[in-house]
């Protein structure tokens, strides 16, 4: 490869920062989250809030990796060098396929939405253009992606922090409501803040994982940081909060205004709550604030998938061409292959039913959860490898080691487990798996393994 083909530090803190507050904030919260508040009930807020914690762990393992070493393909680079090559090839291609089938998913709930506003145009051109769109701009500099990232990440943070200010006056001081306080008894008054038993808690776990996917594309981010040993840290240290903000404050704001029992039968619980307010124009805003975060989703997608091809090709574990990147230090080859995959999701606009895009979020689902065992595993097998006063020197360190990764690796296993209770989410126990075999097959057969690489010395220097 040459030495041109480097990419660029073109990403600021404010880039990162913003990309990380956005990083959770998807479709789900705003459309989806009635789904899972019918299954927990007011309790559906321990569920975000434990899944949250996991999060916080696995995050914390990826930072003190990615302050170490930041390189591009990150987690993947990682699983090969404290892993081995097979689980760096696994976890970079597996993270390929998720974030495309999240695309498929994305560029279609885009048309959807502008189809409330245009019914007359055929929702594949919406599709196409959502797609055109988020390529073209990934495709200029990483400095493009992060504005056009930045800026939809602020129009979904100050759009949940207008809700949950609007709402927690209508609870304390009656606003929109005739001066008369809702208050809060909403949250037990309909059989219980835990209508539905710890079991309900449970169930929903799998829905609120699906929500934090995306969160680890912040690692992803350290190959082209200007400081990533500062800016990686802040903005993996801000994640707890940012959730108990965006997820837990607004649906606090919105089951105490609204029965937990009433939510989903009327639409967004974010439209009622801004209809309660005297915003007539609220479906009108949510649908605009919406489109934005399946773009932003589109847009972080493409720039996941290209970056880890990228990385993997420099491994030797894809083809060369896409190591390869443009004068303005974009890998160019890698994001057109991931461009033309994604037309295959315009086709499928066509050609599959809309129950099938539940399937897809649920594999989406399981290839996240893979990524974060990866993650837990190579940080575990990396902490290991370094001496006592190696250790003593890490800038960034997981807290409560090893004791918190292994409680986070167990809770992965517990959230793989409750999928097999759903018969939407259950597909995703079949196809993660054979997809991974079906890698597990071309990595032996292309006998990958065999293939010496500089890498070595990269774990050299990372242990020294």
């Amino acid at each position: 490869m040459s030495s041109s083909d480097q990419l660029q530090r073109g990403l600021g803190e404010r880039h990162i920062r913003l990309m990380a507050l956005g990083a959770c904030i998807g479709v789900g919260l705003f459309l989806g989250s009635a789904k899972a508040i019918q299954m927990a009930g007011p309790a559906i807020m321990l569920s975000y809030i434990i899944g949250g914690l996991a999060i916080l762990v696995i995050m914390r393992a990826l930072g003190e990796m990615a302050v170490h070493n930041p390189v591009a393909g990150s987690f993947s680079r990682y699983a090969q060098d404290y892993l081995g090559p097979l689980a760096g090839f696994l976890t970079g291609w597996n993270y390929w396929f998720l974030w495309l089938v999240t695309c498929v998913a994305e560029i279609t709930a885009v048309a959807i939405y502008m189809q409330i506003w245009f019914p007359e145009v055929d929702r594949w051109i919406w599709a196409l253009l959502a797609l055109a769109s988020m390529g073209t701009v990934n495709l200029i500099t990483v400095r493009a992606f992060g504005e056009f990232e930045f800026w939809f990440a602020l129009i979904k943070i100050v759009t949940i922090i207008a809700m949950v200010l609007a709402g927690a006056g209508m609870i304390f001081f009656g606003l929109g409501n005739g001066g008369i306080a809702t208050g809060i008894s909403n949250l037990w008054s309909h059989g219980g803040f835990m209508p539905n038993g710890i079991q309900g808690v449970l169930m929903s776990l799998q829905m609120v994982m699906f929500a934090y996917l995306g969160v680890e594309m912040i690692g992803l981010t350290a190959g082209e940081a200007r400081n990533p040993q500062k800016t990686i840290p802040d903005a993996i240290n801000s994640v707890f909060w940012r959730i108990l903000l965006f997820y837990v404050g607004a649906l606090f704001v919105i089951m105490s205004i609204y029965p937990w029992n009433e939510i989903g039968s009327q639409g967004s619980p974010f439209v009622m709550t801004f209809e309660r307010l005297g915003i007539k124009t609220a479906a009108g805003i949510i649908n605009f604030v919406v489109i934005t975060a399946a773009l932003s989703s589109c847009n972080g997608g493409i720039f996941s998938t290209g970056r880890m091809l990228y990385s993997l090709a420099q491994d030797g574990q894809a083809p060369r061409a896409f190591a390869r990147t443009s004068s303005n230090g974009v890998p160019r080859n890698a994001l057109l292959l991931s461009i033309f995959a994604l037309l295959l999701g315009v086709l499928l606009n066509y050609l599959v039913p809309e129950k099938v895009f539940v399937w897809v979020t649920s594999i989406a689902t399981f290839g996240a959860i893979w990524t974060w065992a990866m993650i837990l595993l190579a940080q575990l097998k990396f902490r290991r490898g370094l001496s006592q006063a190696e250790r003593d020197k890490l800038q960034f360190k997981m807290w409560l080691f090893p004791v918190s990764s292994y409680l986070a690796l167990a809770f992965l296993v517990l959230v793989v487990v409750l999928m097999a209770f759903f018969e939407d989410t259950r597909i995703a126990l079949y196809i993660g798996p054979a997809f991974l075999v079906l890698l597990t097959v071309l990595f032996k057969a292309l006998n990958l393994g065999s293939r010496e690489e500089t890498r070595g010395a990269v774990v050299g220097n990372a242990a020294s």
